[in-house]
C-alpha cells in the first residue's frame, strides 16, 4: 500500500532537490526514501527503480527548460531572442543543474515518447527564435546543435569553476551570444 500524501511526483522532485544539491549519483532510492522517512521498498510503489526515478527527474528537468524558454522568448525574435533564450537557459542550468544533467544532455531513447516529446518541447521553442533567420531544415538543426554546444560549454565550465580569470563572466556570455547571432546573421 502506498503511503499517505506519497506519490510519483513528490518522489521525483525530491530527487531533483537531492541531484541539484549534491548531483545525480547522489540519487538513491534509499536517500529518496530518507528523505520521506520510509523505506526504499516503499518507492516502488511510485518509481519502478533508479532508472526510472533519474527518467522523471530528467522529464521534469526538461519541461522546466522548455517553460523557462518559452517565457523568455515571448514576444522576442532575432538577436534579442537568441539572447533571453541563451541567458534563460544558462540561469536554469546554474539553478538547477541535476535536473539539467538528467534530461538535457543526452538524446533520448528513440522509444521513449515521452521522454522525446519533451526534448522537443525544449528544441520547438529555440526553433521558433531560430525563424527570424529564415534557416532551412538542414541549417536550422546546425544552428541548434551550435547554440546548445556554446551554451553548454559555457555553462558546464561556469558551473565546475573552470574560468580561473579575473574578467566579468557575464561579459563573456554576452560575447558568446552576439557571436552567435553574427554567425547566423553573416552566413
Amino acid at each position: 500500500m502506498a503511503r499517505a500524501g506519497l506519490d510519483r511526483d513528490r518522489v521525483v522532485a525530491a530527487a531533483a532537490e537531492i541531484a541539484d544539491a549534491e548531483g545525480l549519483d547522489a540519487v538513491t532510492l534509499a536517500r529518496v526514501a530518507a528523505a520521506f522517512g520510509v523505506k526504499s521498498p516503499s518507492l516502488y510503489n511510485h518509481v519502478a527503480g533508479r532508472d526510472d526515478l533519474l527518467r522523471g527527474v530528467g522529464l521534469l528537468g526538461l519541461s522546466e527548460i522548455a517553460a523557462a524558454l518559452r517565457e523568455a522568448a515571448i514576444g522576442r525574435s532575432g538577436t534579442e531572442g537568441l539572447v533571453a533564450t541563451a541567458g534563460a537557459y544558462r540561469s536554469y542550468v546554474l539553478e538547477h543543474p541535476g535536473r539539467y544533467a538528467a534530461g538535457a544532455i543526452t538524446a533520448p531513447d528513440a522509444e521513449d515518447a515521452e521522454l522525446l516529446a519533451a526534448g522537443a518541447a525544449v528544441l520547438d521553442v529555440l526553433r521558433g527564435v531560430l525563424r527570424s533567420w529564415s534557416l532551412d531544415e538542414d541549417e536550422t538543426i546546425h544552428a541548434l546543435r551550435a547554440y546548445r554546444s556554446a551554451i553548454h560549454g559555457f555553462v558546464s565550465l561556469e558551473a565546475a569553476g573552470g574560468f580561473g580569470l579575473p574578467l566579468d563572466l557575464d561579459a563573456s556570455f554576452d560575447r558568446l551570444v552576439h557571436t552567435l547571432a553574427a554567425g547566423l546573421d553573416g552566413r
